[in-house]
């Protein structure tokens, strides 16, 4: 399978709402437009770096693929490094570049994970999960010593909220979860995969949460995260050590200080 086929396939399979045909064409024709562009640009920047002997986080979904492409490459050239992976997705991908693998239980820290976005505000807060493994990304983020972010430029907002913010939850009591959330005042639908509901790698579901303009992240996921049933949601609150974003329309990639 070509490169380009196998990233429509990470993004139809991953992206928010299943394998939803609208939102499936959408992110063809983000990526058809040179969106894939400042993937590449800013993953290629991360991965300068990695070091030899560095045991490493690798993220999910469309932007972080190239930047496990890109460790893979290197490892071709003789980089020796150890990682894990935040999706049976990426641990196949990495399977595939010669990247060896290791369990936690071989490892008290990771020296930099690479992963992605899906918004990033001002402030470091984040919004991820629309690849569906953000339980995974943010145990891997907490046990790591540099966490990167890699988006395209389009993923740097004013303030968060545009991207509905998924929330990972256990399919046992959805219902009540469902409406403990909603009391908090958003809207949201439970993530689908076709006809079923879409499950992580963990068999949870994920319910994608409109809230709007989200004014105060940090308070957010506070509330999310004290709902009984919530296994994890989205926000990544000061997290996020630097951001790298490249854009669609090619040139150098710039590299965000985390604000003091």
């Amino acid at each position: 399978m070509e490169t380009e086929d196998k990233i429509k396939v990470i993004i139809r399979n991953s992206y928010p709402y299943g394998r939803n045909l609208y939102f499936w064409q959408k992110c063809n024709a983000r990526m058809e437009n040179s969106a894939i562009n400042g993937k590449k640009i800013a993953a290629n920047k991360a991965v300068e770096y990695v070091r030899n002997g560095m045991t490493l986080g690798l993220g999910t979904g469309s932007t972080a693929y190239w930047a496990i492409r890109g460790i893979g490459d290197m490892v071709k050239n003789g980089l020796s490094v150890r990682a894990i992976a935040t999706s049976i997705q990426s641990e196949e991908l990495a399977r595939e570049m010669n990247i060896p693998l290791v369990p936690f239980t071989e490892i008290d820290h990771l020296d930099i994970t690479i992963d992605g976005a899906d918004e990033v505000d001002p402030a470091f807060n984040l919004i991820k999960g629309g690849g569906g493994a953000l339980l995974r990304e943010k145990i891997v983020a907490s046990a790591t010593r540099f966490y990167i972010i890699i988006v395209d430029e389009t993923k740097l907002v004013k303030q968060l909220g545009r991207f509905p913010l998924p929330v990972e939850v256990a399919p046992f009591g959805w219902e009540l979860t469902e409406r403990r959330l909603t009391a908090l005042g958003c809207t949201l639908a439970r993530r689908m995969a076709g006809d079923k509901p879409f499950l992580t790698d963990n068999q949870h579901y994920i319910l994608d949460c409109s809230f709007g303009t989200i004014a105060d992240p940090p308070q957010l996921h506070r509330q999310v995260s004290d709902i009984t049933g919530v296994m994890e949601d989205g926000f990544f609150i000061n997290m996020a050590n630097i951001v790298i974003a490249g854009s669609p329309s090619g040139g150098d990639a710039r590299v965000l200080a985390k604000p003091q």
